[in-house]
């Protein structure tokens, strides 16, 4: 299957509420590579690539978060693979 990578970000109620280190460590389960980090404006950014079915997992499961997330917009576009190997929380 294709290796295709996502960037964008994630809106609501989603910092401080361990959004960033749910989504490193389902990420990590899907066996995707990238970051996550917070932003100044209250936004989560992501950039993850994989299998394009777990890329699409990953994508489906920003729209919620965890639990105590109050997700109110995933904006997300096709990027350029990147190579990174691993996924990590940037600060």
């Amino acid at each position: 299957m294709a290796r295709i990578c996502k960037h964008g970000y994630v809106s609501g109620g989603v910092q401080g509420v361990g959004f960033r280190h749910a989504t490193a460590k389902h990420a990590e389960c899907l066996d995707l590579d990238g970051w996550v980090r917070n932003v100044v404006d209250g936004r989560v950014e992501v950039l993850f690539e994989g299998d394009e079915a777990a890329v699409a997992e990953l994508a489906s499961w920003l729209e919620r978060g965890p639990e105590a997330a109050d997700v109110t917009q995933l904006e997300l576009q096709n990027h350029a693979l990147q190579g990174i190997a691993g996924f990590i929380v940037r600060r």
